[in-house]
């Protein structure tokens, strides 16, 4: 498979964003550093700092001074992550984007072996897997639950989708958009954009060191919200009317018949002088009309959602993986035989 043109010869490109991490940086990069030098790795170290509001990016620009692999970026406000790592996917260029939290429970000594294996056995992916956590249990179980709940609905066998450190193919970054809080789905969206190799690596998890977590449990709401909205992108981006023109259809055929089986039973109990209700006495009546009405607007918003994606300007947008173009010799060739 043939690799994006990478800049300068960078082998590695490590993506980290960050919020309010200024004690934790300069030992990150001197460690990412030694790493890389004792490994004779060509890099670059990507901060992204999501609208800090301590001295981070101060830090930044220190470490910079420093040392000329290193790359900082600073929103103006806090965007959150899938932004952060959006604007570091689109800033790096290595053949390998690792990805890491900069709180220090990610340790950059994974990052070889993570680069073998995209490189040597050829995955496209490779997602940590933090097997012994130093998080508390209120952290743990809610998470191995979601986790679950994600290996069953997306097929993706891995155990910790929401890990910070993993490996991506170059092809891989520039090919996926993140945005909302979509980075816990990344293998999600990467699996949907063609890239099925993806794998999982066994990682050490350290306890935090400095500061305190900024993640607290209304992220728990917003990931399976956010997994219900990846996962209808998924399936049905590009065709809504599956979706809601399907289920518009079942509802408005059932409801139908049900009222139609309501109205038939009252004709043919009073054609026997059978005492019965009004139709319009009978609940059941008043379900399936509701039913009949649902499914109409269902079919309806099906319907307005194709005409949506009909015009948009990205109904076509497909990634091609490779191309091959005639050569010149070739078409000579093929002019010769219609002649």
């Amino acid at each position: 498979m043939p690799e994006l043109e990478t800049k300068n010869g960078i082998e590695i490109s490590v993506v980290i964003p960050l919020l309010d991490e200024s004690e934790s940086l300069p030992e990150l990069a001197a460690w990412i550093e030694r790493v890389m030098d004792e490994n004779g790795f060509i890099y670059e170290i990507i901060f992204v700092d999501d609208g800090s509001r301590d001295n981070s990016w101060q830090v930044i620009c220190d470490l910079a001074g420093k040392n000329r692999s290193i790359l900082g970026i600073r929103f103006s406000r806090n965007y959150g992550k899938s932004a952060a790592l959006y604007c570091g996917f689109e800033a790096a260029c290595g053949r390998v984007v690792i990805t890491m939290d900069a709180d220090l429970q990610d340790s950059p000594d994974e990052i070889p072996e993570l680069y073998r294996m995209i490189v040597e056995e050829g995955y496209d992916l490779v997602s940590g897997w933090k097997k012994q956590r130093h998080d508390p249990l209120g952290k743990r179980l809610p998470s191995k639950f979601y986790n679950a709940t994600a290996r069953f609905v997306s097929g993706i066998r891995l155990h910790d989708f929401n890990c910070g450190l993993k490996a991506y193919r170059l092809k891989v970054v520039k090919s996926i958009e993140v945005f909302g809080e979509m980075h816990r789905y990344i293998p999600i969206l990467a699996k949907k954009a063609g890239f099925g190799r993806i794998g999982e690596k066994v990682v050490h998890h350290r306890a935090r060191k400095y500061g305190v977590s900024k993640f607290g449990w209304g992220r728990m709401i917003k990931g399976y919200l956010d997994l219900i909205t990846v996962m209808f992108i998924s399936r049905f981006g590009k065709s809504p009317m599956y979706a809601f023109g399907g289920l518009g259809t079942l509802m408005f055929l059932v409801g139908g018949f049900t009222a139609l089986w309501v109205i038939i039973d009252k004709l043919v109990k009073q054609a026997h002088s059978v005492p019965v209700r009004a139709v319009t006495d009978q609940p059941l009546f008043y379900i399936a009309i509701t039913a009949v009405i649902l499914g109409v607007q269902l079919f309806l918003a099906g319907f307005l959602g194709e005409l949506i994606n009909r015009n948009a300007s990205d109904r076509n947008k497909y990634l091609i993986d490779e191309r091959l173009h005639l050569t010149a010799d070739r078409k000579n060739e093929g002019k010769d035989s219609n002649a």
